[in-house]
């Protein structure tokens, strides 16, 4: 029996049960549509908009940083070309079915930089031709030897050359610059061995693959240096800039916020946090570095960069560069340490302080400015005895306290003597000291930094500014005849473009 119960905001079916004893309630068909419906039209919306947020960041990552989306389409061009081995049947007829190591090679070898791109690629083929060489060897002296000890002499050799070249990718030395080679030559001289126990005309297999090879890392070489180079060498050094001017901009920022004086803070919130901050970026940065300066010495002499230049002169810069990060990040952890100095004794070691940290965040802006121009300084000494003439102040300031009753007065500042009967306890001195202390000891590696980059400045040879300087006016004179240097440049980018 189905009756109708009274309305109560909307209509309800109930339907008894035959034994009369309990009844269930009928939900009307369109409303479970209705919920179906919405559930997966929520489902379809939260997925759309999750692919046009993964689209928007797409699109900001490639406004922000456009070489990684040229590198998208030189790597989709690269293997287009290497595609052609397949379609063309004039070329599939010279490689045979064995054009997909080609394909192999550029998708495994081509790397974002021209240094990583000759890295891999030299690698590979000298992996594979010393391990194709070997494996033909050994398997022309296993067939010398007869059926019997011909599985023997293939086991034995694929033990010994797989064992040896396994642990020489241990060894510093090959593990930073011939790892991935070592590699190769054990998966290469393994498929020659194993396989040339079956294949008869194992030459010939070796010869294609290595032929393959050869095709597939020049098109990766070509491309990466003819399309837009992006070179590792260029990265480091700009690397190493950025962060000399991201340690001033940290130094200047956590003893201006310390001291509670904004005026000369620019950034505000999420920037602001940035900018305190970026001394991260320089503790982390450690492995990028001497990743680009490896891959920078397989880089042929472009642009600034000559032949044989000092890269490891550049990761000398960046250790120290950390140092000054360490000591920049124990100084933001200590001002930001509930235990604070009075205000009268801030206000009085404020101006010492003050002048310390922007005397030594000039010093690393001045670095940044020779890094970035290649040019030597003539300021920059000037500059560094201006930072320890503020290093000196600072010390005789500490020195005073040490000697002296300090007593605080509201109106007056500090003043010394009996006028006040106010004295300030050891305690509330400490953090004061201690903050002190630590930007006198980020002068001192500031110094050594500075020495560094000298010594980077002689052996790469950087120019004088007043030569610099000379020729920029010798070109306002002539401005239709270029000078040396820019005739230089010009042929350079004319070989380049050839």
């Amino acid at each position: 029996m189905v009756k109708e119960s009274k309305p109560t905001g909307g209509l309800e079916w109930r339907i008894n049960v035959p034994n009369g004893t309990t009844s269930k309630v009928l939900v009307p068909e369109s409303k479970s549509h209705f919920r179906v419906w919405n559930g997966l039209r929520g489902l379809i919306v939260g997925f759309m908009s999750r692919i046009w947020k993964f689209f928007e960041k797409a699109w900001s990552l490639a406004v922000r940083e456009p070489k990684k989306a040229i590198h998208g389409l030189k790597v989709g061009m690269a293997l287009s070309l290497v595609s052609l081995f397949y379609y063309i049947r004039p070329l599939y007829n010279g490689v045979g079915g064995n054009a997909m190591w080609a394909v192999m090679t550029v998708v495994v070898a081509f790397e974002y930089t021209v240094g990583a791109t000759l890295c891999k690629c030299v690698n590979r083929a000298t992996g594979t031709f010393l391990a194709g060489a070997l494996g033909l060897g050994v398997h022309w002296i296993a067939n010398q030897s007869g059926e019997k000890f011909e599985p023997i002499i293939l086991q034995v050799s694929v033990f010994l050359f797989a064992a040896a070249a396994t642990f020489s990718r241990f060894i510093p030395s090959i593990k930073a610059r011939f790892d991935y080679g070592a590699m190769i030559f054990i998966l290469t001289f393994s498929l020659v061995s194993v396989s040339g126990y079956r294949v008869d005309k194992l030459f010939e297999l070796a010869h294609h693959r290595l032929s393959t090879i050869a095709i597939g890392t020049s098109l990766c070489i070509l491309t990466v240096m003819l399309f837009c180079p992006v070179w590792a060498g260029n990265e480091l050094h700009y690397l190493i800039t950025n962060n000399m001017e991201k340690l001033a901009a940290s130094l200047d920022g956590c003893v201006v916020e310390y001291f509670g004086i904004n005026a000369n803070v620019n950034a505000k919130g999420e920037d602001s946090d940035k900018v305190l901050l970026g001394y991260k970026c320089v503790l982390n940065s450690k492995a990028t570095e001497e990743v680009m300066a490896n891959f920078a010495r397989w880089e042929p002499a472009h642009g600034r960069f000559n032949f044989r230049h000092p890269w490891n002169e550049y990761l000398k810069v960046g250790a120290f560069l950390r140092k000054c990060a360490y000591c920049i990040e124990t100084l933001t952890v200590s001002t930001n340490s509930d235990t604070e100095a009075p205000h009268i004794l801030k206000k009085h070691f404020s101006k010492f302080c003050i002048s310390l940290s922007s005397s030594s965040s000039d010093v690393l802006k001045e670095l940044a400015v020779i890094m970035n121009t290649m040019t030597k300084s003539t300021k920059i000494d000037l500059m560094v005895h201006e930072m320890n003439n503020a290093v000196q102040e600072l010390q005789g300031a500490l020195k005073s306290l040490s000697k002296e009753t300090i007593i605080g007065d509201s109106k007056n500042g500090i003043e010394e003597g009996n006028k006040s009967s106010t004295v300030v306890p050891l305690m509330e001195i400490v953090p004061i000291v201690y903050i002190s202390t630590l930007l006198i000891e980020i002068a001192a590696r500031i110094e050594k930094s500075v020495e560094e980059v000298n010594e980077l400045a002689n052996k790469a040879e950087f120019e004088q500014e007043s030569t610099k300087k000379s020729k920029q006016s010798q070109n306002q004179q002539n401005p239709n005849q270029p000078s040396q240097g820019n005739q230089e440049d010009l042929t350079m980018k004319t070989l380049q473009k050839v």
